[in-house]
């Protein structure tokens, strides 16, 4: 990497919208560095990738893992939070404490722990920003969900609150709330299960990884004075969390 070029941190690169981002910005010319546990998948993609990519192992679960890949960069000028799941849909009554935990843990301690390790790093870069992958379940909420949607408006709150206490230092601090994506995101919350995956987007035509990677590089590169507080980006076929039209079976 060389020391013109700006360092953009991608965490839950080895897949979906992490992996497209991660592409995406090095187009934009950022020098990239993707973090996720699998660390097969992003040695892959870095190659791939090429120009100057890294690929460091990260659990964002861990205060660990966390603290020995922020130590290893020395120089950091924009941070995608992006790590995230859902687990099971479950209704409160029947919901399990340890999907509960594991969905607070990586969604939103993971996301407060990366920023905070890297905002020295951030504001020494002069032109710091912060982008945090929220969802339009950190707006509304739905039933069989509220694990998940419990996260999401806590990085909400997380994201709003953070651009307050850093007024006056020169980080920007953005959040891209996407709607239904098509992702490995659903079969992870649906176990594994890829039938029940593809029945959940059955009949419309959702967004794709790319999609969002377009709005973040987009939010991005914005010039250094102009901060995108908030992007909601949902496909036509949805109009809200709960309201969506299918087309009928043929």
């Amino acid at each position: 990497m060389t020391e013109e070029r700006p360092v953009a941190v991608v965490t839950g690169a080895s897949a979906g919208i992490g992996e497209a981002t991660a592409r995406r910005l090095a187009q934009e010319g950022f020098a990239v560095v993707l973090g996720a546990r699998r660390i097969d998948r992003i040695g892959k993609l870095a190659a791939a990738i090429g120009d100057g990519a890294r690929a460091l192992e990260l659990d964002v679960t861990s205060p660990a893992s966390v603290r020995t890949f922020c130590d290893a960069l020395d120089r950091v000028d924009l941070l995608v939070n992006n790590a995230g799941l859902a687990m099971h849909r479950d209704a409160i009554a029947e919901g399990r404490d340890e999907d509960w935990r594991v969905m607070w843990e990586t969604n939103v301690l993971g996301l407060v722990r990366m920023t905070r390790e890297l905002l020295p790093k951030l504001e020494a870069s002069g032109r710091g920003h912060i982008i945090n992958l929220g969802s339009t379940a950190g707006f509304q909420v739905i039933e069989l969900g509220s694990g998940y949607v419990s996260t999401k408006h806590a990085v909400r709150a997380v994201t709003d609150t953070l651009r307050l206490e850093l007024v006056g230092k020169p980080i920007r601090v953005s959040e891209v709330s996407p709607g239904l994506v098509e992702t490995e995101f659903a079969v992870v919350r649906f176990d594994g299960d890829t039938d029940r995956a593809a029945k959940f987007y059955e009949g419309l035509d959702p967004l794709t990884g790319e999609d969002i990677a377009d709005v973040i590089a987009w939010v991005a590169t914005r010039p250094p004075n102009v901060n995108i507080d908030q992007v909601i980006v949902k496909p036509i076929a949805q109009a809200d969390i709960r309201v969506v039209h299918r087309r009928p079976r043929e």
